[in-house]
Parts: structure tokens; C-alpha cells; sequence
């Protein structure tokens, strides 16, 4: 009788949004703690010379970065997006999901961060001006930081 192979739990990223400095914390993790890191975007990525990390280039066209994250992730993965409809589609695959910022999606509160990102649209989609997210900073990247740390203690454990 044979086994199938040991998954190994990995980090997806949806590249084409993600902060530069989200980035460099996710190569310095690869390296540190050997976790595999793909980042999927729809352009060609630099990435650094890791055999830990690895680029996915997709077709240009709406959504194909998601839908490639989507049909890969699976449990013990963690995905890194700001894109709620798509942590949605992974945290169902059994995926753990955060966004740049160190936010957790969960089944306790996808729901509402989508009915809160449909409202969003359709005043946007009525003239509203709602504004965009607060500028990226240092307390950003430490919770980011300290999320993905908490994710590589689980995975060893």
C-alpha cells in the first residue's frame, strides 16, 4: 500500500496589491523558517534568490490571480490578500486567510466584511466618495509580522 506524499503548508500571496514591505517580511520569513511562498500575479514579479520562494505568473484578465489562489490553497495554507470575496473562497478550501494590515479572516467574520464590501461598492457605484484605506504603516507591518509568525509557530507544532 502506498501513501500519498505529505502536504507541505504554504503562503499564497496575491501579489499585484500586496505592500512592498509585506513582501520582504514574507522572503525574510521563507528563508528563516523554510515555508514555501508563492506570490500570483497577473505581471511578472521580481523575487529574491530563495529556494523557498517562487513567482506565478497568471493571464492578464478579471480575477485570474484569485482563481488561481482559489483552486490551490487548501488546509494548513495560508493566504495573504485584501481581497475579501477571495479569503472568503479560501477560508471554505479549509485555508487560513489575512490581509497586509494582519487582519484574520474567519468564518466568524467573512460574512460580515463581505456585506460591509457590497455596501462599500454600491455607494462607490452611486457617486459617493468613501474614501480610501489609511496609509500603510509601521503598526501595519507588525501586526502583519506577528500574524505570520503565529501561523509558522502553528505549523510546527
Amino acid at each position: 500500500m502506498t501513501t500519498a506524499p505529505t502536504r507541505v503548508p504554504q503562503v499564497w500571496v496575491d501579489a499585484d496589491a500586496c505592500p512592498g514591505p509585506v513582501k520582504e517580511i514574507l522572503f525574510r520569513a521563507a528563508d528563516r523558517a523554510h515555508v514555501p511562498i508563492v506570490l500570483v500575479a497577473n505581471q511578472w514579479l521580481r523575487t529574491p534568490g530563495s529556494r523557498f520562494v517562487r513567482a506565478m505568473q497568471v493571464q492578464v484578465g478579471f480575477d485570474a490571480a484569485d482563481d488561481a489562489i482559489a483552486e490551490r490553497a487548501g488546509p494548513g495554507d495560508l493566504v495573504v490578500t485584501q481581497d475579501i470575496p477571495l479569503a472568503s473562497r479560501v477560508l471554505a478550501n479549509g485555508a487560513e486567510a489575512i490581509n497586509p494590515r494582519g487582519e484574520r479572516f474567519t468564518a466568524d467574520n467573512i460574512a460580515e466584511r463581505l456585506s460591509v464590501r457590497n455596501f462599500m461598492e454600491e455607494l462607490r457605484g452611486a457617486g459617493v466618495q468613501t474614501g480610501g484605506p489609511a496609509a500603510f504603516n509601521a503598526r501595519d507591518r507588525q501586526a502583519f509580522a506577528n500574524q505570520l509568525d503565529g501561523w509558522i509557530a502553528k505549523r510546527r507544532s
